[in-house]
């Protein structure tokens, strides 16, 4: 008799993380009309528009921003852990398939990044290469090197280096020019032309940003977090008391931190000091942050009558990728100047409205699709081109 090959369940909390973030991600999107930054004058629109334009602004990124990101990256690592363990359970090494898959990610990526130039998944796919390295170490090295990741170590340097030396010059990738190229082609350009810069000049522009503001190490950090929430099993119900430790340490770690990244500016002259401090403080803020929303959803699902309200956004988190890459190209064509151009008439209040209709049409199409299907249109595409040798291998029949 031979023994039942065991798998990992999916695990429903995870769809519910990965839905609220790529939904607060959209919204985030659609009030910076897609990393564009241009928008109407808002000259006599009224003060009732004034106050809710700064209300939205100011509230989501305090809620969302820096946030919903952490908590995607988070869920690329537990994600990895799944599909890892669940192939050596099976007596396999998925290392060498996870990084043809990063490859492929990379490929989709760059689709991506054609519409958006803020775009993320290429990031992903270069730094992914981190879980390959560290996920046959032991919990404790894993969390030892997620934390210096976390303390940005060239930041620590820039921050002593320039305490130690007044002519010392923190650097930062030259890109204004890469900022100057996209803004242009944004706002009056065709659509291959489009194309043509955000595919170069936008990507290295975007990650040029994600190495000055301290993105690369805390998306290498999350991702090797969200492996350790995998490999304990930190998602399911039993786990809920280190849940509220975490609450509890995040809530009291957050609003000294908070207020320091708010703070310092205005004693701290030196911005070669001041801006690698920042990215610091900023980094444990939101990571605090993000640690208190993630618990408070995982209440919330196993502990409050809102678990059946939760459970109705997993379509949505089922399809993430495919609704990451649509919303960019929906979001290009209203905003940008080869499709309608609207940039130059909806505010921050009407973008935030239309983003909401956004993710009402992406949920909608997400609950009719997965009624008939295990995968999103992407989800699936990307699967199948991760397993292509062994789809394509011939079935050997045997007597």
């Amino acid at each position: 008799m031979q023994p039942t090959l065991q798998h990992h369940a999916r695990v429903d909390v995870a769809d519910v993380l990965r839905g609220l973030a790529v939904m607060g991600i959209i919204l985030l999107h659609s009030i910076e009309h897609f990393n564009f930054y241009s928008f109407p004058d808002t000259a006599g629109q009224g003060a009732l528009l004034d106050f809710t334009d700064r209300a939205i602004w100011d509230g989501l990124f305090f809620l969302l921003g820096g946030k919903a990101y952490a908590i995607f990256a988070l869920l690329f690592g537990f994600s990895f852990f799944i599909q890892d363990d669940n192939q050596r359970m099976r007596g396999n090494d998925f290392r060498r398939r996870f990084c043809w898959r990063l490859l492929l990610l990379f490929i989709i990526g760059n689709f991506n990044a054609c519409f958006f130039t803020g775009e993320i998944l290429v990031m992903y796919s270069l730094i992914g290469i981190v879980l390959v390295l560290t996920c046959r170490l032991s919990t404790k090295w894993v969390l030892a090197i997620a934390a210096v990741c976390m303390l940005q170590p060239v930041a620590i340097y820039n921050v002593i280096r320039a305490s130690l030396d007044s002519s010392y010059i923190t650097p930062t990738v030259p890109s204004s020019h890469l900022w100057g190229a996209a803004f242009a082609m944004q706002s009056g350009g065709t659509f291959l032309g489009t194309v043509a810069v955000n595919i170069w000049e936008g990507q290295l522009a975007s990650l040029a940003w994600a190495w000055d503001h301290g993105r690369i190490f805390q998306t290498a950090s999350l991702f090797m977090l969200g492996m350790v929430i995998g490999r304990n099993g930190l998602f399911l119900k039993e786990h809920l008391p280190m849940w509220g430790r975490v609450l509890a340490i995040s809530l009291i770690a957050f609003f000294p931190l908070h207020g320091l990244d708010q703070m310092l500016p205005d004693f701290i002259d030196n911005k070669n000091i001041l801006s690698p401090l920042l990215i610091i403080i900023s980094s444990l803020a939101n990571l605090s942050f993000m640690l208190v929303l993630v618990s408070g959803i995982l209440f919330a699902f196993y502990r409050t009558n809102m678990h059946d309200l939760l459970m109705k956004i997993t379509p949505y988190g089922k399809m993430s990728m495919t609704n990451y890459v649509t919303q960019s190209i929906i979001g290009s064509m209203i905003y940008y100047n080869w499709g309608f151009g609207m940039h130059a008439h909806l505010g921050i209040t009407a973008s935030f409205l239309l983003g909401i209709v956004l993710f009402v049409l992406q949920y909608m199409f997400c609950r009719w699709w997965i009624s008939s299907h295990s995968h999103g249109p992407m989800e699936y595409m990307w699967k199948r081109a991760t397993w292509i040798d062994k789809s394509l291998r011939p079935t050997v029949k045997t007597l």
